[in-house]
């Protein structure tokens, strides 16, 4: 009878937080400075790597808050009938964890996004690299923006649009390498923005040490694939060996088992 009417009042919650007669959203607005202090305080940037401009983080962090603060009355509830004090801090440990999942779902992301533009960025150099010796680097990288992996195109034309309007500083270089933080970006950058500047005779020069840079990157990237494959070669080794030592173990046990039962 008591889980009954628990599972009716957590109902009754769910459908009134539909309609709308429990406003969430006024709670935290007007909670709005206390619920700030539990911001990360890395959590925009997150926002901005993972959705770009197409997602208000604060509006994201408020769905956080809500999320937690149901889960936290939802848990409230259910132990109505014996809340003591292990309980109650249960049902915020819960909440907090629902609260920080959200956080490090993002975190998990980045760092996901990290390692494949890692692995991405010097076959990408290299395609630029060949389109340099016949365009100026503006214009080549324009002209890579169709061909680029999809996690670059939206550095690249952000990095071309401000180009094109008139910045001929290395600052739009710079904000793309900032947008993928990932090893020798920075230097990558630098060195295509002197590229861009300079003149016609030391192009060549330029553009050997540029091709020799990306070069390494991409032995370093091989590195890395060729030794996450060796990883994931040897897991699943030591899982079919230990599957294999478990299914023999079983066998020997078995048959000691039949054994012993026979005489």
């Amino acid at each position: 009878m008591m889980w009954e009417i628990v599972i009716i009042g957590v109902i009754i919650i769910i459908v009134l937080y539909a309609r709308g007669n429990i406003d969430g959203n006024k709670f935290v607005k007007d909670n709005e400075l206390l619920f700030k202090l539990l911001k990360e305080d890395d959590y925009d940037f997150y926002v901005a790597a993972k959705y770009g401009d197409q997602v208000d983080s604060d509006k994201l962090f408020e769905k956080r808050i809500q999320n937690a603060l149901i889960v936290l009355v939802v848990l409230v509830f259910v132990f109505i009938s014996n809340l003591n004090f292990i309980n109650l801090i249960a049902c915020f440990a819960a909440a907090f964890f629902i609260f920080k999942s959200g956080y490090s779902n993002l975190r998990s992301y980045y760092k996901k996004h990290l390692h494949e533009i890692d692995l991405l960025l010097p076959y990408y150099l290299k395609s630029l690299e060949i389109l340099i010796q016949h365009y100026t680097v503006p214009v080549a990288l324009s002209k890579s923006i169709d061909s680029a992996p999809a996690l670059f195109k939206d550095g690249l034309r952000e990095l071309v649009n401000k180009i094109d309007s008139g910045d001929s500083s290395i600052d739009p270089y710079m904000e793309f390498a900032q947008k993928y933080p990932v090893r020798d970006s920075m230097r990558m950058m630098r060195l295509l923005y002197r590229l861009g500047l300079g003149s016609q005779e030391r192009k060549q020069e330029q553009l050997i040490v540029f091709s020799r840079t990306i070069s390494s990157l991409q032995a370093k990237s091989r590195e890395t694939k060729y030794k996450e494959r060796l990883d994931r070669m040897e897991k699943r080794t030591m899982v079919m060996l230990s599957t294999t030592g478990i299914g023999v173990m079983l066998i020997m046990l078995f048959s000691i088992l039949q054994t012993m039962s026979f005489s």
